[in-house]
């Protein structure tokens, strides 16, 4: 794995997307926390929760103009944007202008970009690696970006306690002006759809955009992919309504460490999940959903009534490996079937309709939290793993997916279709 180092433009990206999330981890831990700090409200934080994920619905609007636009300019941009962003949060504090309502329009603005950010780095992904190294590149990634995410939220939430939240802000705009300058140092990819757009009148290519959102839709929902649909937008629902109240259940244990701490969990459970994605490529992919998720479930619910700190925190890092494992298994997997030039657009609709139902979900958490109180409301969060064994037992061809090498994508419709052509995808 590691000699995917050796080569340049990966190591580059790979650099880029660790400062990046470095930035990222930072600034969620310090935004989320500041507006409890702000209100000490569970309905605020859960309103914050839906403005920070309502962006994630309409990121296959993205997608299109991702596959369009020169991706190296667009990394750059993303970068510039967010560090513009988070030095309003410190401009704002000291000259006295700083309250809620500014904290909840940055949120939302910020999470625009990441739309765009994170998308055109998966993209970049297939340009700079081999096919068959995209597994090893994609656990790469994830094992960086949950590492980074471990450490950083941590230290953002032991930095809170001595510095403040504010402060996090000019830190971040640091961290992104580093980000921006490596992916300025990435080569030119080229991209033969930008090419061909800068000749065409506005008209053509406002269409042309029109077809490629349809066809990105229609290779999802003509395929098992909208399968998974039924599992996720009820997991992402009930996800939604636990994170709605993860300052108060933090506040209830201890403070804005121990925010942090939580949030390091959540990451680590990542971090070994996708250090097992290789270990767990050898099982059928089916049958490993249903036993870790429902082995999540019960460790998730279980961590928000143990009376020790530390063993909860533990055990809830322990729920979270299934979705470690399964993100990079199911990355991979869409990086090897699906054709290069589509990328961004398919997994911009995925990324779309999965996250739907979070941002609803956060204000039914604000709400009930308001009500049943934090500790409650995050136990619930343990039956979004229990909802996706369930769905994945119940359907037939969710059950019974081999193991990704053995996947043939004939067997599941995923093929691209249009009115021009028919694109196979092995």
């Amino acid at each position: 794995m590691w000699k995917l180092l050796r080569n340049g433009h990966f190591t580059k990206l790979f650099l880029g997307r660790i400062v990046s999330n470095i930035g990222d981890s930072m600034y969620a831990i310090a935004a989320m926390w500041l507006v409890y700090e702000l209100t000490q409200s569970a309905f605020y934080t859960g309103l914050a929760g839906f403005l920070t994920r309502i962006p994630q619905v309409f990121q296959f609007l993205a997608g299109p103009l991702i596959d369009r636009w020169p991706l190296r300019k667009t990394l750059v941009a993303t970068q510039l944007c967010q560090l513009l962003l988070v030095l309003i949060i410190p401009l704002t504090y000291y000259t006295g202008h700083l309250s809620v309502m500014v904290v909840l329009i940055i949120m939302p603005l910020i999470s625009c970009i990441q739309q765009f950010s994170y998308p055109a780095q998966t993209v970049a992904l297939p340009r700079v690696l081999k096919k068959e190294e995209l597994l090893k590149g994609n656990s790469l990634f994830s094992f960086a970006n949950q590492g980074i995410d471990m450490t950083f939220n941590g230290i953002a939430g032991i930095l809170i306690s001595f510095v403040g939240a504010v402060t996090i802000y000019l830190y971040d705009s640091i961290v992104f002006a580093i980000a921006l300058f490596l992916f300025w140092s990435l080569p030119a990819f080229k991209t033969e759809t930008y090419a061909k757009v800068k000749k065409k009148k506005l008209g053509k290519t406002i269409r042309e955009y029109g077809k490629e959102l349809k066809e990105g839709f229609h290779y999802v929902f003509h395929s098992i992919i909208r399968k998974f649909f039924i599992a996720t937008i009820g997991a992402n629902f009930i996800l939604g309504i636990a994170f709605a109240v993860m300052p108060v259940y933090a506040d209830f244990r201890g403070g804005a460490a121990t925010y942090g701490f939580l949030m390091v969990a959540f990451s680590c459970g990542f971090l070994i999940g996708s250090l097992l994605s290789s270990v767990a490529g050898r099982f059928p992919l089916g049958m490993m959903m249903i036993v870790t998720y429902v082995c999540s479930a019960a460790a998730w619910s279980g961590s928000a009534f143990l009376p020790w700190n530390i063993p909860s925190i533990i055990l809830y890092g322990i729920a979270l490996i299934p979705l470690g494992a399964s993100q990079v298994l199911l990355a991979a997997t869409g990086q090897r079937i699906i054709p290069n030039q589509l990328l961004a657009r398919v997994f911009s609709v995925i990324s779309s309709i999965s996250a739907a139902a979070m941002p609803v979900g956060s204000l039914v958490g604000g709400a009930l939290g308001s009500v049943l109180g934090g500790q409650i409301v995050f136990a619930i969060g343990g039956l979004g793993m229990l909802f996706i064994a369930i769905i994945w037992l119940i359907v037939p061809e969710l059950r019974t997916i081999p193991r990704i090498d053995a996947i043939d994508p004939d067997d599941y419709g995923l093929v691209v279709r249009s009115t021009e052509n028919t694109i196979p995808l092995s």
